[in-house]
């Protein structure tokens, strides 16, 4: 029987309670037998915060996940430099685990954005595509993406940033575990 992962890439600049709710929703709602978090090096659609070393997201994401059994790290595309296309990424997954099925796990903001992606046509024959609602986007899209019910959570690591930055409270935004590595090595301008 092929193992069933699903992936949730992003910046996770920094992870938050949204990230996990979805990942733990899509785990439950198909079943699979793991969730892999995979932080992007360079996001083709979008710059990372320069003042954020990748080490110090891998950390954060790390604190994140800790104690959830089906839950890991997929460093890939971190190991891998350079711009992160998620089919090179997927491509070399598939190579490396010929008997996973994977299920890329994206929000509506990335299902709005899937025709402006990489070789998308092909990624959409290598792998399946789990959607999640977010609010203020749209679900709609011509490419064939599992869609799943999550609790819509307007949550997001930009505003988590910024609140950081203007001293404001990430208390129940985030795990306790996160929210001390970000005091503990003044992220964020904390």
């Amino acid at each position: 029987m092929k193992k069933r992962t699903g992936i949730l890439g992003g910046t996770f600049n920094p992870p938050h309670f949204g990230h996990l709710i979805i990942a733990n929703e899509v785990l439950e709602a198909l079943d699979l037998d793991e969730i892999r978090f995979m932080p992007n090096h360079i996001p083709p659609h979008k710059t990372i915060a320069e003042h954020i070393h990748d080490d110090d997201r891998i950390r954060m994401l790390q604190a994140a996940i800790d104690g959830h059994s089906r839950f890991s790290l997929e460093l890939t595309e971190m190991e891998r430099k350079g711009t992160s296309y998620t089919f090179d990424t997927m491509k070399w997954l598939k190579e490396k685990e010929p008997e996973t099925e994977f299920y890329f796990i994206i929000g509506g903001d990335m299902i709005e954005y899937l025709p402006k992606w990489h070789k998308v046509d092909e990624l959409c024959r290598m792998i399946t595509f789990v959607g999640v609602r977010r609010p203020g986007y749209s679900t709609t899209t011509p490419y064939p993406v599992v869609l799943i019910e999550t609790p819509e959570i307007h949550l997001s690591s930009s505003m988590l940033r910024k609140r950081a930055a203007n001293g404001g409270t990430l208390r129940y935004l985030m795990p306790e575990k996160v929210m001390a590595y970000i005091k503990e090595n003044r992220l964020y301008g904390t």
